[in-house]
Formats: C-alpha cells, sequence, structure tokens
C-alpha cells in the first residue's frame, strides 16, 4: 500500500528534549501504520537554541523517516553568552533570575524586537526549504506545530502562496500564555502579535490544541462560522516506553515530580503537611525532585526544615526520568497558579498516567489536568490551599504502604491517551482535510 505524504514543520526535535519533541517523533513513529507517511522539516542542532538537550532521543528517531534540517539565525545564542546563567531560557523563564537590568532590557528586546518570538530566525530558511520538499515529493497537506508560534508564520505563508491545505498544531496558548506579561510587551507589540495569531487561527484549515480550556480560548477570537476547524489530541504516552517492572522502594514513601518547578509552583501546603509527617517514627518520606527547581522553592523547603528528606536530581534522558516513576511510590503534579491555568494540560500528565502510581494533584479541581486525573480514576485533586485535604489523603496512602508498598493502581482508563491511538486520530483527520 502506498502511503500519502504528509510535511511536518517542527523547530523542536532531536536531540532537543522536552514535551513538543515527543508529541512529533511519537506521531512520526506511528503515522505510518494509519496510510501516512511524515516527513520532517527541523532546526539544525548545531544552530538551534534548544532550552534542553536528550541525546537519547535520537536512538527513536524511525530508521526510515526522511528528515531535513535548515540553518537558522538564533538571537538566544547571543543571549546565551552574555546572560549570566549562560542558558536558553525555559518557557516561563524558570531558569532565568527575573529582576535586575539585564533581563529586564533583554526581556523588553525579545518581547518588542522579535514577534512573535526570537526563533523567527529560522522562518525564511524553513520556507524555502518547505518549498523544494512539497515540490520534490508532490505534497499537499503541511503540519505546523508551535511553540515556537512564528512557526505557524512559515504554514501561514506556505498556504497563502501554494494553496495546498494547512494544519497548524498548537501545544500551549499563544497570546494567553500564563508568562505573557514577562516578555514585557508593549501595545503596538501585542497588537502585532494578536494579528498574527488571528491569521493562523483564520486561515488554517484546521487547528489542533492539546485541551478543551485552550480551545475554547482560541474559539473566542474567531467568528462564530469557522470554530468547527478544532480538533483535540492532547499530549500522551508510548506504551512501548512503559515496559518496566514496578519496584517502589520498601523503605522509603517516595514522591517524585519531574519538570521545572518555579515560584508560581506552589507546593507551600505540601511542605507544612510533609513537616508534620516527617516526624512520624515508622514512615521515612522522600520528595524527590528531577528537572529545574528554582532557588526560590529550594529556600522555601529549606525554610521549611525539610532539606533531609528531599532529592535533587538534575534534568535526565527520557528514558531515566521513566526509571524513576517506576522507582516511586506515588508522583506529585503541580499546575501552576497564574491567570487561566485552568487549561495547562502538561505533557507528564500522559506519563504519569501510565507509570500506574497514585498521582497527588495540586492545582484547580475544575481544570483540564484534574478531569484527567479523575476521569482515568489515578489521583487525588487538591487546590492549593486544601492541607487538610492532602494530609488525609497521603496518611491514607501512608497506611496503604506500610501494609504493601506496591501503590500501583489497577486501572486501564488512561490507555485512550497511547500515542498509537492518538496518531489514529490525527491520520483521520488529514483524510478528512484532504476530502474538501
Amino acid at each position: 500500500m502506498s502511503l500519502k505524504r504528509v510535511l511536518i514543520i517542527t523547530y523542536y526535535w532531536p536531540p532537543s528534549g522536552g514535551a513538543g519533541v515527543q508529541r512529533w517523533l511519537k506521531f512520526a513513529k506511528y503515522l505510518p501504520e494509519f496510510g501516512w507517511e511524515p516527513i520532517i522539516l527541523t532546526v539544525d542542532p548545531e544552530k538551534a537554541s534548544f532550552p534542553q538537550i536528550d541525546l537519547s532521543l535520537q536512538n527513536e528517531v524511525p530508521v526510515n523517516l526522511k528528515v531535513y534540517k535548515t540553518v537558522t539565525t538564533e538571537i538566544y545564542n547571543l543571549y546565551k553568552k552574555l546572560s549570566p546563567e549562560k542558558k536558553i531560557p525555559f518557557a516561563g523563564f524558570v531558569n532565568e533570575n527575573t529582576s535586575g537590568i539585564f533581563s529586564s532590557v533583554s526581556r523588553f528586546i525579545r518581547g518588542n524586537f522579535f514577534i512573535p518570538d526570537p526563533r523567527k530566525g529560522w522562518n525564511k530558511y524553513a520556507y524555502k526549504k518547505a518549498k523544494e520538499i512539497i515540490n520534490d515529493y508532490h505534497i499537499t497537506t503541511v503540519i505546523t506545530s508551535s511553540p515556537p508560534h512564528s512557526t505557524q508564520l512559515i504554514g501561514l505563508k506556505l498556504k497563502q502562496k501554494l494553496h495546498l491545505k494547512w494544519i497548524a498544531d498548537l501545544r500551549d496558548p499563544w497570546t494567553d500564555i500564563y508568562y505573557y506579561k514577562d516578555i514585557l510587551r508593549t501595545k503596538i507589540a501585542k497588537r502585532i502579535d494578536s494579528k498574527y495569531e488571528k491569521m493562523v487561527l483564520e486561515i488554517a484549515d484546521r487547528i489542533i490544541v492539546v485541551s478543551d480550556s485552550i480551545q475554547e480560548r482560541l474559539k473566542a477570537k474567531l467568528d462564530k462560522l469557522a470554530v468547527d476547524k478544532f480538533t483535540i489530541i492532547p499530549n500522551g504516552f508510548d506504551e512501548e516506553d512503559f515496559l518496566h517492572n514496578s519496584v517502589p522502594s520498601e523503605k522509603h514513601f517516595i514522591i517524585t515530580y519531574t519538570g521545572t518547578l518555579s515560584r508560581i509552583y506552589r507546593i507551600d501546603s505540601l511542605l507544612r503537611v510533609l513537616r508534620e509527617m516527617s516526624g512520624q517514627s515508622d514512615v521515612h518520606i522522600k520528595l524527590r525532585f528531577i528537572g529545574k527547581v528554582s532557588d526560590y522553592t529550594k529556600s522555601l523547603i529549606t525554610e521549611k526544615g525539610l532539606d533531609e528528606i528531599v532529592e535533587y536530581i538534575d534534568h535526565v534522558e527520557h528514558a531515566k526520568s521513566i526509571e524513576y516513576l517506576y522507582h516511586s511510590t506515588i508522583l506529585l503534579l503541580v499546575i501552576p497558579e497564574v491567570t487561566e491555568n485552568r487549561g495547562i494540560l502538561t505533557g507528564k500528565l500522559f506519563e504519569y498516567l501510565a507509570s500506574q502510581k497514585p498521582i497527588l494533584l495540586i492545582g484547580p479541581t475544575d481544570g483540564d489536568a484534574a478531569t484527567v486525573v479523575k476521569e482515568c480514576e489515578a489521583g487525588e485533586v487538591f487546590d492549593y490551599d486544601m492541607e487538610t485535604e492532602m494530609e488525609y489523603y497521603l496518611n491514607k496512602l501512608i497506611q496503604q504502604w506500610l501494609k504493601n508498598p506496591n501503590l500501583d493502581l489497577k486501572t486501564k482508563r488512561h490507555l485512550v491517551y497511547s500515542r498509537k491511538k492518538q496518531a489514529a486520530t490525527l491520520a483521520n483527520l488529514l483524510l478528512a482535510v484532504n476530502s474538501h
């Protein structure tokens, strides 16, 4: 059977790390099973500005997958040389000191002179290469994935110039992202950015988003006649990555958090609970953080007298991160306490689900992440100040753990989020787009 071809344009690709990489790496893996051959256009990693590197992900790129890379002009590489941290900023600036003249000036420059974002320097090279690929392979459908949202402008131009089918995949909100105010945009810059966003939403043939709340927010920016172009395909997990044996510690009740944790990820109530519980002689609690933890959060942990029960592990490869999940007792998920946080549906939630460990979620109890946890019967959800309820839940789990250290869940409801099933959904969407 001959496969239909689709061009996928994504800035983040191995050796970059992060949830955005996982999403399209897995789609590329499974789409051929549903009749589509993906062709990838991405940035040359030697020229790119990736906040995270995960070399192990290069081993997951399918052998026969066609991947094209182009050069780019990256202002972030200059920023890295000049910044005190000598690092590319993460989303939300969790790895930056946001005080001081350098931070304020640099954020103002990248917020007002690089719209939608500083990675727009890739666009002219990617557009030129995309035209070549489209011509060489007779491609009629293109998918652009963001952030960076500047990537959507490549799809917009291809649509306007070549009149092909175009699907825009928005993994995060655009002008509604929770840290938007931190880039210090002027009113003029905001208007320009909003104009780009609306053009993408209006002109794309279809729009993919990862959550209900993001969909509703973006729909509100469109004429009512255009709102039927949305499809929700959340992030997910690859079942082949989760074939490990579960080996929770019998000595320590291990609570694991993976990913970045800045001061907007409120865990003060949990820390107070753990301070009370850590004095119990028959329970040895360990709170393990894997990834970037802000200095503010570390100082809060020290202030609560919890340094002895906390373990910090720096960013690890994806496969190693999954191993840590299997060596945990329960998992901690925290949604940032920011405006419009109900729609935040972090990619790691789905890998938490796949590990089948109980989840303690701190965040809006009516948010999209909370809905997933409840529907999958995968744990309990607490608002930021529900200290008494958190303590009751943890005590209940600890009593169970003292009898049997393996608290793994038996439910299979999370299987709806498998990457393979999501690839089938995407393949059906591609067929629908090409039938019009």
